[in-house]
């Protein structure tokens, strides 16, 4: 029973959810199995949302917390900036950043086959389809800083062509396919632009062409195919420069892409670039949590949640519960306790829930899908109290993002924030699913399930729905 996953990297639910006659695969697998609407994982960017899908957990537990990150403990990034960024060469270290303990689906299904995964940890190299090697490397970063989306629509074609044929020739357990270029035109030209109507018609030639090969070779009617995004997109008006605005707070900061600076007291780590977390006092090595912060970084706090920018602020106070504050909707706090999950409002309601949630996952997850920020107690609980998490978690208004400097190109789309249009996606099944899927981790749980890999005692954040 072959497990097929196409990631449509970007792709908005409303992408797949209007008339589809333009993408006939598409619209089959919906007329034939089903599409739902699931929740992504905050912070909803690409690299940290591909670890649900790989792993079945929320990137944050297995130390990701974000597409940048500063090592406060200087255990894993080295000299002289114990920090990350997965944008450019030091995606190779994120298969080593990740916990060792949680185990990969190529782990678990060694026949597999993977195309433009930032995640390969247990894949052997002959079966990584588009790795970076040096020349795809340099062809890949010509094209993202010269900000030639149309270019990335080119590499998905020629992934689709090679991933086709291997599927054929080699027929793997399990198949992960990322195609990035509905993400990238997003960025450049904005979420509704033609140009991602194209990318998404690669995507539909593709799942059409892998229907075709199982049909005439006959392992069609075993397979499962699965297409789904990482994270949603939302149009950005206005791009906040984070950076300089905690510098003209009077502090030293360092964020990519230069992160020699001296003597810092603030590391300023952007993802998507929706959301942010801001590390301070680097000098400590290990984490003091926010009540013991207070009394030093409150006036950066109410700068920054003043900024029209902030949407949302997160300051954990252990790594059971977390603070959450709205500079017009008040503040609350999240608090998980064993199974149970609480949201009690303070002095406001600042996810705009309407009153206090309390549940388990499931229950929490239910109660607030339809709000502005679906999954956000467990999501904001999983994220806040990881480890390598920073300090104080921001994320951006919608029409807003947190950088406004070194970019190729101005984001006109942008992702990675807690609000419903980055963190609602759209899954496309080749058959009815068991019960409704709730999250992108679940897509994990169920290739384990399909497949029948060893799972006794692996932890899993989401639930098998075939």
């Amino acid at each position: 029973m072959p497990v097929i996953v196409l990631v449509a990297d970007g792709a908005r639910p409303d992408a797949l959810s209007g008339d589809l006659c333009r993408f006939p695969a598409l619209d089959r697998l919906r007329r034939e199995g089903g599409l739902y609407e699931i929740t992504s994982v905050f912070p909803s960017v690409t690299g940290p949302a591909y670890i649900p899908f790989l792993m079945g957990r929320f990137p944050g537990a297995v130390g990701l917390p974000g597409l940048r990150w500063y090592d406060r403990g200087r255990t894993t990034c080295g000299w002289p900036d114990h920090a990350r960024s997965y944008v450019g060469y030091e995606m190779s270290r994120l298969d080593g950043d990740v916990d060792a303990g949680a185990p990969t689906m190529f782990e678990l299904a060694p026949h597999s086959i993977a195309a433009f995964s930032v995640l390969t940890r247990g894949l052997h190299p002959t079966r990584r389809v588009g790795a970076l090697t040096p020349a795809l490397a340099l062809r890949a970063a010509i094209t993202h800083f010269r900000g030639r989306a149309d270019r990335w629509l080119e590499v998905d074609r020629e992934i689709g062509e090679v991933v086709v044929r291997r599927m054929r020739e080699e027929r793997p357990d399990y198949l992960f396919v990322a195609l990035t270029g509905m993400d990238k035109a997003s960025h450049a030209r904005g979420s509704s632009h033609a140009m991602v109507s194209s990318a998404l018609a690669i995507v539909d030639a593709v799942a059409g062409r892998l229907r075709e090969e199982g049909e005439r070779a006959g392992w069609w009617s075993d397979t499962h195919l699965w297409v789904v995004s990482d994270h949603g997109h939302a149009d950005v008006h206005t791009h906040e420069d984070l950076v300089a605005t905690v510098e003209r707070a009077g502090h030293r900061t360092m964020a990519h892409p230069f992160t020699m600076s001296l003597a810092p007291d603030v590391a300023v780590m952007v993802s998507g670039n929706a959301m942010a977390h801001l590390y301070v006092d680097l000098h400590d090595r290990s984490r003091r949590w926010w009540p013991a912060l207070r009394t030093r970084w409150s006036a950066l706090a109410e700068l920054l949640l003043a900024r029209p920018s902030v949407d949302l602020m997160l300051l954990p106070h252990d790594a059971t519960r977390c603070e959450v504050r709205s500079a017009t909707r008040g503040s609350a706090m999240l608090s998980r306790r064993g199974e149970e999950l609480r949201y009690e409002r303070l002095d406001g309601d600042p996810l705009g829930f309407g009153s206090d949630v309390t549940g388990t996952v499931n229950e929490t997850h239910d109660a607030t899908r339809d709000s502005d920020y679906p999954d956000a107690p467990v999501q904001i609980l999983s994220l806040a109290g990881a480890a390598r998490s920073g300090d104080m978690i921001l994320s951006a208004t919608p029409g807003y993002d947190f950088r406004a400097r070194y970019e190729p190109i101005p984001h006109r789309s942008a992702h990675g924030a807690l609000h419903r249009e980055h963190m609602m996606v759209p899954l496309l099944t080749n058959r009815p699913a068991g019960r409704a899927p709730r999250r992108t981790t679940d897509l994990f749980a169920s290739a384990v399930d399909v497949l029948g890999v060893a799972c006794a005692g692996m932890q899993m954040d989401g639930e098998s729905f075939v």
